[in-house]
């Protein structure tokens, strides 16, 4: 056939017409299908299917457009129709209209497709606008998380050494601002070398792992690193290191160095020098250094980990980051445990050689933040100086909780659950963190973001009883004892350190009245002394549930050897806000309403923070009631049922609990009592900053 003739024919039959035709409608089937389908969950491979259904049907029209004709009789051969019978002219009229409206409606599924906002959203975060609880932010490229680095020593006991170095790097990389960097807290627990990468690093909520392992012998180091992109198992950069024990900070700044070349994270010049630095020449007083922080890390007794950082500043009094990893240290101590004025001093003292040799150290920056909120409760100064250092060290997550922390002791309630959402995502994997955030929610009295938030966490951790615990106060909170009671069979509490299970199960059984609940598990400690630590929380809850279940003679043997305890702790800490508070409640239940007032009236008056002050107007009202002034006492708690704070058994008052706590019975004749039972006061939103 003549090659002209050949095309010549193809546009007599059509061909042409019906393959753009064809084209077109195949392209819109597939946006069409592509956009519904997944409305209907339809698999990935249903999509995929007709795509390549689509392209087998391409050659195939256009066989049939050559082969066939469309006659007013209907389809016939091409070769049996008479030339003068043909209608293909205006059959291919017909088409060109159908392509020409087809391609519009094409063209205008493109430009729809094409204006709409380009959404950012994961699957997850999807589910949060539509309410899902399940929301998760989008995982930066320039994220990473440090996972435990194997110990390969032969010395078992030098573990200490590869946790600190890894320690060490993270916390270089935690000053690049460009670097979304995890929490060391977070990715404690995993494996040095894990299995499944994907999965971890979607858990943390970063795209790239940096694993590791370290050797030590005598003075010389072997260090081998590899930073692995997770989603694809790439290994983005590598490297081993053999080197003596004193260039062990070459180390630490060259890892921290390529992982952000590789990340293509730019360094500013500052943080260039920040990662330089070198923090002392003296190799055995890095050792110490690294022995200290990983005691405190694991939190071995106090004395351990104070114990080393002393040593390594006796090694190098110059090495100012020992100094300030001590001054937290005691400050810490001071706070929890030691209000002693020794400890105040030996955290002054540490504090002082820091900022000294080093004021513009971040860690001196924030062993100075501490001190202010652990030690001298100046908490605007300590937030004002965590502001400061967030704009030099904005990937610390320990920064983010102190803001928290302080915003919510100035009752900047908004900021404080913030801060504390932000270090979340730095430090995804810590129930701890977790259950503070929740318990921010139970202050201000959203007791149905603190549920939520709890849940979500026990998909995690089912387990956890701190968590566990935070749930079952709330339901006491709203006097749903009987969803509480489901939660505290499931808790073993840890009396020794009254622990949030152990308060929650005192505080069931005062509010069930039924003390058989929780004296099992307090009655095997009432001799062995173990009960007066905590400032002897657990001889007082003891003692009450001992005189509820009717034990009157040893209720008060243990409410005298509570306050005999006390009273010895009171002379060397006399301004110890815990001692105060549980030493007025001891004198109250023995009788003695001059010293009960005047302690819990020193207590209100040592305290800077509205939050703790009203948990010690709380415990003067039920001192009042106890005492049988009903004026003094019902006229507190209106301000107590609208106030943020966490009072007895880590609540704040409600009027649930006031119907259900027995300490309030000498009240309940009283119509004004009665009020506040049947009337819920209005409770203001958390203020803004």
């Amino acid at each position: 056939m003549n090659p002209r003739n050949f095309f010549a024919e193809l546009k007599r039959r059509n061909v042409y017409k019906v393959a753009v035709a064809y084209a077109v409608v195949g392209w819109l089937v597939i946006q069409i299908s592509s956009t519904v389908l997944p409305t209907f969950h339809a698999p990935e491979w249903v999509v995929q299917t007709l795509v390549v259904l689509v392209a087998l049907g391409f050659p195939i029209a256009l066989v049939l457009a050559w082969a066939f004709e469309l006659t007013p009789e209907g389809i016939k051969r091409a070769e049996d129709v008479a030339p003068d019978e043909s209608i293909t002219r205006k059959t291919g009229r017909k088409l060109v209209g159908i392509t020409v409206a087809l391609a519009v409606i094409a063209a205008g599924l493109f430009a729809v497709q094409w204006s709409r906002p380009k959404s950012i959203l994961t699957p997850r975060q999807s589910d949060a606008a539509t309410g899902s609880t399940s929301a998760s932010p989008p995982i930066p490229e320039k994220s990473i998380a440090v996972l435990p680095f194997e110990n390969l020593s032969e010395e078992k006991a030098n573990a200490y050494f590869a946790e600190g170095i890894q320690d060490e790097i993270l916390t270089r990389l935690a000053k690049i601002g460009a670097l979304k960097v995890i929490s060391r807290t977070s990715t404690s627990h995993y494996a040095s070398s894990p299995q499944d990468l994907p999965e971890i690093a979607r858990q943390l909520g970063v795209a790239n792992i940096l694993e590791g392992s370290v050797q030590k012998a005598r003075d010389a180091v072997h260090v081998n690193v590899q930073l692995i992109r997770a989603a694809t198992d790439d290994h983005l950069w590598a490297e081993s290191y053999d080197r003596k024990l004193d260039d062990i900070f070459a180390v630490e700044k060259e890892v921290a160095q390529s992982i952000a070349a590789a990340l293509n994270a730019k360094l500013s010049g500052a943080e260039e020098q920040a990662l330089a630095q070198k923090p002392t020449n003296n190799s055995a007083a890095y050792d110490a250094y690294l022995k200290g922080i990983a005691n405190w890390r694991i939190q071995s007794s106090e004395s351990d980990s104070v114990q080393s950082l002393e040593e390594a500043v006796r090694l190098d009094p110059n090495f100012a980051l020992a100094w300030a990893a001590l001054a937290r240290s005691h400050s810490n101590n001071y706070f929890y445990y030691d209000t002693t004025s020794a400890r105040r001093s030996a955290a002054e003292k540490a504090l002082a050689e820091a900022v000294r040799l080093q004021p513009g150290l971040p860690e001196t920056q924030l062993a100075r933040a501490y001190f202010q909120y652990w030690v001298l409760q100046d908490y605007k100064g300590a937030r004002d100086m965590s502001l400061q250092l967030l704009s030099i060290w904005p990937g610390n997550p320990d920064v983010l909780e102190l803001l928290g922390y302080t915003s919510a002791r100035l009752e900047q309630w908004q900021d404080a659950l913030g801060y504390l959402d932000q270090a979340m995502r730095l430090n995804p994997q810590d129930p701890v963190l977790r259950q503070f955030a929740a318990y921010g929610h139970v202050l201000t009295r959203d007791f149905a973001s603190a549920v939520r938030m709890v849940d979500e966490a026990l998909q995690t951790w089912p387990a956890n009883t701190e968590l566990l615990s935070v749930k079952a106060e709330v339901f006491q909170a709203l006097g749903q004892l009987d969803k509480a009671q489901s939660i505290v069979d499931r808790l073993t509490p840890d009396i020794e350190k009254m622990d949030g299970s152990a308060t929650a199960i005192w505080y069931q059984a005062m509010l069930k009245r039924d003390p058989k609940i929780a004296l099992r598990f307090f009655e095997p400690h009432a001799t062995d002394g173990k009960l007066e630590l905590e400032q002897c929380a657990g001889l007082l809850s003891l003692a009450d549930l001992q005189e509820l279940s009717g034990q009157k003679a040893d209720s008060q043997a243990t409410f005298a050897r509570a306050r005999d305890t006390l009273t010895a702790k009171l002379k060397t800490q006399p301004d110890n806000y815990g001692i105060l508070v549980n030493l007025s409640w001891a004198f109250a239940r023995l009788g003695n309403r001059e010293l009960a007032l005047s302690t819990v009236q020193k207590a209100i008056n040592v305290v800077p923070d509205a939050r703790r002050r009203a948990f010690a107007e709380e415990m003067r009202a039920r001192i009042l009631a106890h005492l049988g002034d009903k004026d003094g006492a019902i006229a507190s708690l209106p301000k107590l049922l609208t106030a943020f704070y966490g009072g007895w058994a880590n609540l704040p008052l409600t009027p649930a609990l006031l119907r259900l706590d027995p300490d309030f019975d000498s009240l309940r004749n009283d119509p004004r009592f009665q009020k506040l039972l049947v009337e819920k006061p209005s409770e203001p939103t958390p203020a803004k900053p």
